[in-house]
């Protein structure tokens, strides 16, 4: 990572090993290699973590790790973990089920602009075509685009498009908020702007909504959206869906925030702290 132009990965995980091993050899096979790793962990099982650490020496590359006890699906704090471990100006967010293309970071690269985040998109795989790549069995990164058409065909991937790629024109840029496909699995957003809005609010537990917000607050505070469809494409590995009994709450607490024009997090990076509950590593 170059001191002039670097670029941060926070990759989020959680129990899921062989999924994010997937995710970190796709990331090994990158085009543009100039970027930090940074593994957020959500509270994983010890044989989980190990399983992690021994591919992230066995594939030669480097990463930061930071986990935290299980308390549950706690993804705003985890994230927030992260971006404390990295020294980035541009942070780019990736979950540790999605399996990046091999230009996703020189694309994130290319639409970065300032006053503005990038919100990716993904393609998402079937159980089958999922278990295959977990098993080492199937690549699916640098391929051809009829891999993809008939991976379509077969009904082991939503869509086909996954390799095409559209200029950066200005209609990528969505000046108003709206809820319609915000992808925290997949977005870039300079380390200024993150932390103008104090970065993921923890008050967000359970699953849902907290990236939702986080675009809510980036919007009030005058970031635009620019969305990364065409470009910055990920593989999202299918898994059984988490609990989702705090959705209604979470999501209600962004509709009353849409009536407001608050910035920062009610407890976000700020607050989150390194402390003695909190394991950090140094890999390769």
């Amino acid at each position: 990572m170059t001191p002039l132009d670097p670029i941060s990965v926070v990759v989020t995980t959680y129990n899921r090993s062989e999924a994010l091993i997937a995710v970190l050899v796709g990331l090994a096979a990158q085009d543009d290699k100039d970027f930090e790793l940074v593994i957020a962990d959500d509270g994983s099982l010890p044989h989980h973590v190990q399983a992690v650490e021994r591919a992230v020496l066995e594939l030669g590359i480097a990463a930061n790790y930071v986990w935290h006890p299980d308390v549950g699906f706690t993804a705003a704090r985890v994230r927030n973990l992260g971006v404390l471990l990295s020294r980035g100006r541009y942070i780019v967010f990736l979950d540790g089920d999605c399996v990046p293309e091999t230009d996703f970071i020189s694309r994130h690269r290319k639409l970065r602009e300032e006053g503005c985040f990038v919100n990716g998109s993904r393609v998402l795989l079937s159980a089958a075509m999922t278990e295959t790549v977990m098993q080492g069995k199937e690549r699916i990164f640098g391929r051809h685009l009829g891999y993809w058409v008939v991976r379509w065909l077969e009904k082991r991937a939503n869509k086909w498009t996954s390799l095409i790629r559209f200029p950066d024109l200005g209609i990528r840029k969505k000046p108003q908020f709206f809820w319609r496909g915000i992808r925290s699995c997949n977005l870039g957003v300079w380390r200024r702007d993150y932390e103008a809005v104090d970065g993921f609010d923890e008050t967000f537990v359970g699953w849902g909504h907290e990236d939702a917000d986080l675009v809510l607050r980036l919007h009030n505070a005058g970031v635009v959206r620019k969305n990364g469809f065409f470009a910055t494409e990920v593989y999202h590995l299918w898994h059984v869906e988490s609990s989702r009994n705090d959705e209604t709450a979470n999501a209600q607490k962004v509709r009353q925030r849409i009536q407001t024009s608050q910035i920062k997090a009610d407890s976000g990076l700020c607050k989150c702290q390194l402390d003695g509950t909190v394991r950090v590593k140094r890999w390769g």
